[in-house]
């Protein structure tokens, strides 16, 4: 197999770009998920948890966004696999596109906004845990289909840069996952327990 090198530049700026936004968004989320929770500063700034979680939200798109459009600029200045630019790949592309799609739209309609955009960290509390499709198919499904999302673009683009960086993402998900799953639990415990106390 031909070095990596040859079809990935790993010094390219970016590259770099894309996979410091890749990195920085989780870690943005979270920090900022934390601080509220610990402090409500963000809820007293505006005057309402939901102000605040709506303002979250529409930076994290934001970021979200951005993020997207630095892995394809990335993609777009480095080179492409001849292997990959194959009806096979190609098509496993579109197929991972439509189902990261799924898994990403229904999630966001399961959980609506406050609830994909942490408002359980704002003290905005859901009744019980979404647990109908697509958490029924993964505990994760945003992070899942935004990860099959990459995968396909990368596959569709014929692009080792992209399937590069988007083993990234799955990692950096990875690691959220790690930090948010009992951070979430601990929130709902606390409510649960504060229920029977009343």
């Amino acid at each position: 197999m031909a070095d990596l090198s040859q079809y990935v530049r790993l010094q390219d700026g970016g590259f770099v770009f894309a996979l410091l936004c890749i990195v920085f968004n989780p870690l943005f989320w979270n920090v900022m998920a934390r601080w509220e929770y610990r402090t409500r500063s963000l809820s007293r700034m505006v005057g309402s948890p939901y102000i605040a979680c709506y303002c979250l939200g529409a930076v994290l798109i934001f970021l979200a966004a951005f993020r997207s459009h630095c892995f394809t600029e990335a993609m777009r200045t480095q080179p492409s696999l001849g292997v990959l630019e194959t009806p096979g790949p190609y098509y496993l592309g579109l197929i991972l596109l439509g189902a990261g799609g799924i898994l990403v739209i229904s999630s966001f309609l399961a959980l609506g906004f406050v609830g994909t955009y942490l408002g359980d960290y704002f003290g905005i509390l859901m009744d019980e845990k979404v647990t109908g499709f697509p958490f029924n198919i993964t505990e994760n499904p945003m992070y899942w289909g935004s990860t099959a999302n990459y995968l396909g673009l990368a596959l569709t683009k014929a692009s080792p840069a992209g399937l590069v960086l988007t083993a990234v993402v799955a990692v950096v998900y990875k690691v959220a996952i790690a930090f948010e799953g009992p951070f979430t639990e601990e929130i709902y415990r606390k409510k649960a327990e504060s229920g029977k106390n009343k």
